[in-house]
């Protein structure tokens, strides 16, 4: 996806300062998502400086949002902290969440592909992500082997989003053990306590679904 987003931003921006964006972006949500919120907030501010040099036509809504991230890091001493104190995490959150919604603008202004293609981008950089699952080249790894198998096919669809997942998917991400019963699973969660949904080919999770994660926390690391 990202090499899809270089290629549009890169036929009408510098190259380098694509690539400075690009990266600067992919450092703050890793950083995020591994627990080092002070650095992604640096990387914030390190994407912004890219995105201004970028935005000399655009003027008012991105640029409002990157300040926003840059007053983060440079007025509440994200960068610069004194001893013993940490980025709280809501700073954080404002961070990377913008940070989604500024290159999605990218793509919706910048975009070379088709509609479709570009609307699909645009809904992945925003939807919600499952710091316990690692994307390997669109293989999903679920980081905590203590997940139920509900649970379990609960947190890949969490991060699958509007993207869903077929059958096919889903049984190659889930651990051996599960596979067998794997159907009998994701009709529970389709039928019985209404967190998916099956369009006949895919797999969704839905409103409730997305809440259950949330509230008991599954999208987070085990300790």
């Amino acid at each position: 996806m990202l090499d899809t987003i270089r290629q549009g931003l890169a036929k009408s921006h510098d190259k380098k300062l694509v690539d400075e964006l690009l990266e600067a972006y992919v450092e703050a949500k890793k950083n995020f998502y591994l627990g080092g919120l002070r650095l992604s907030a640096v990387e914030g501010g390190r994407f912004c400086e890219a995105a201004f040099r970028i935005l000399e036509a655009i003027r008012l809504h991105i640029p409002r949002a990157l300040r926003v991230v840059y007053d983060i890091r440079n007025k509440r001493d994200a960068a610069h902290l004194a001893d013993n104190i940490d980025p709280n995490l809501q700073d954080s959150s404002l961070v990377v969440y913008s940070l989604d919604w500024v290159l999605a603008e990218f793509v919706r202004l910048y975009h070379t592909v088709p509609a479709n293609e570009a609307q699909s981008i645009v809904e992945s950089l925003v939807m919600r992500r499952a710091p316990v699952v690692q994307d390997f080249a669109g293989f999903l790894k679920v980081l905590n082997p203590g997940l139920v198998a509900g649970d379990y096919a609960l947190v890949l669809l969490y991060q699958c989003g509007k993207v869903g997942a077929t059958f096919n998917e889903l049984t190659s991400w889930s651990k051996p053990k599960m596979r067998a019963n794997l159907k009998t699973t994701l009709t529970r969660l389709v039928d019985e306590r209404a967190f998916a949904h099956f369009d006949g080919n895919r797999y969704f999770i839905t409103e409730s679904g997305m809440r259950d994660v949330e509230k008991r926390k599954l999208y987070q690391m085990p300790d």
